[in-house]
C-alpha cells in the first residue's frame, strides 16, 4: 500500500483547478463556491481540490473536487465532490455510549441501570471476598463491637432510635424510589454487609451511579441500579408495506374535451347529493313551483 510521503502530485491534475470549480459551482451553485484552498494527492494521478464553502450554515466547511486521469492520456476528469470540515469547521462532539456518559447520582426514581454482566465492579458470591477478617487492623481493632478502646458505644436504645430513623428516611422501604423499585438491596451486589446488630436491616451501598452511593440503605430498599436488572432489547414491529395496483392514476393531460364535460357533470351531481337539509327542501319546492306553472 502506497504511503501518503510516497504520493508524487500529478502535475496536470494539480493544474486542473478551473475544472474543478466549474463542476463544482454547476453541481451548488456557484454563490456557494469561495476561493481555491489546496490541492493534495490522493493517490497516484488522482488529486483534490478544496474550496472554500461560502454558506453561512457551513462556516470552516470546504469543498474536496477529487480529479483524475488515466494512464497515459493527458484528459483530467472529476470523480466526485463532497463537503468536508475544515480546520476551523464547527462540529459536534464525538459520540460517547451512553453507558460512559452516565456520572455518580444520575440514576432517578424509576430509572432502571442494566448492568453488564463483565461489569469488573461485581463478582460471584459466597467467595468470602467481602469478609474481613483482618481483626488486626487500623480500622477494625481486635474487640472493636464489645466496645473496647472507646469510651462509650451506642446503647440498645440508640441503636434501636438510628434504625427507626434510617428506616423511615429517604432510604427505607417507603420512600419514593424504593416503591418505584422492582428489586431490594438484599439481593443487590453492590450492597455492602454491616457488621453488628444493625447489619441485620441495613447495609451500604457502593453503586457509584445510584443516588445513595455511599448512604446506609435499608436491606428492603430499592432502586433501579440493582446489579442484576437486564436491558430488555424490545423489537420494533415492521408493517409490510401496503401497495394499492387496482386503482390507477389519472393522466390529465389525456382528457377529451367531452371527458372534461362528463367529468363536470359528475361533480355537479356529486355535490348535489351533499345538499343540506334546508337546502334540499328549498331546492325541491323550486321544482314542484316549476311543475305546476300551466305551459303556454
Amino acid at each position: 500500500m502506497t504511503s501518503q510521503i510516497d504520493i508524487e502530485l500529478d502535475q496536470q491534475c494539480a493544474e486542473a483547478v478551473e475544472l474543478a470549480r466549474a463542476v463544482l459551482i454547476e453541481d451548488v451553485g456557484e454563490a456557494q463556491v469561495g476561493d481555491h484552498v489546496e490541492v493534495r494527492a490522493e493517490a497516484e494521478r488522482v488529486v483534490t481540490h478544496l474550496f472554500a464553502c461560502t454558506n453561512k450554515a457551513y462556516v470552516g466547511w470546504q469543498w474536496a473536487v477529487t480529479v483524475t486521469r488515466a494512464d497515459g492520456f493527458d484528459e483530467v476528469t472529476v470523480d466526485e465532490l463532497v463537503l468536508l470540515p475544515g480546520p476551523d469547521s464547527l462540529l459536534a462532539p464525538a459520540w460517547v455510549p451512553w453507558d460512559q456518559r452516565l456520572q455518580g447520582g444520575d440514576l432517578g426514581v424509576g430509572d432502571v441501570l442494566p448492568t453488564p454482566a463483565d461489569d469488573i465492579r461485581l463478582v460471584q458470591g459466597y467467595t468470602g471476598a467481602d469478609d474481613d477478617s483482618a481483626l488486626d487492623d487500623d480500622l477494625h481493632p481486635a474487640l472493636w463491637e464489645l466496645g473496647l478502646g472507646r469510651v462509650r458505644v451506642m446503647s440498645q436504645d440508640g441503636r434501636l432510635e438510628t434504625a427507626n430513623r434510617w428506616e423511615e428516611g429517604t432510604t427505607g422501604p417507603n420512600s419514593k424510589m424504593a416503591r418505584e423499585a422492582d428489586n431490594q438491596c438484599s439481593t443487590c451486589g453492590f450492597m455492602l454487609a454491616m457488621a453488628g446488630p444493625l447489619g441485620t436491616a441495613f447495609g451500604v451501598c457502593g453503586n457509584e451511579y445510584a443516588p445513595t452511593d455511599g448512604r446506609v440503605v435499608a436491606l428492603d430498599y430499592g432502586c433501579g441500579g440493582h446489579s442484576e436488572v437486564e436491558l430488555v432489547q424490545e423489537v420494533v414491529p415492521v408493517v409490510p408495506l401496503a401497495v394499492d395496483d387496482l386503482t390507477q392514476d389519472l393522466d390529465t393531460d389525456a382528457i377529451t374535451e367531452a371527458e372534461e364535460i362528463a367529468l363536470a357533470e359528475d361533480t355537479a351531481l356529486a355535490r348535489e347529493n351533499e345538499l343540506t337539509p334546508d337546502e334540499a327542501a328549498a331546492k325541491a319546492a323550486a321544482l314542484a313551483e316549476v311543475q305546476n306553472q300551466p305551459a303556454n
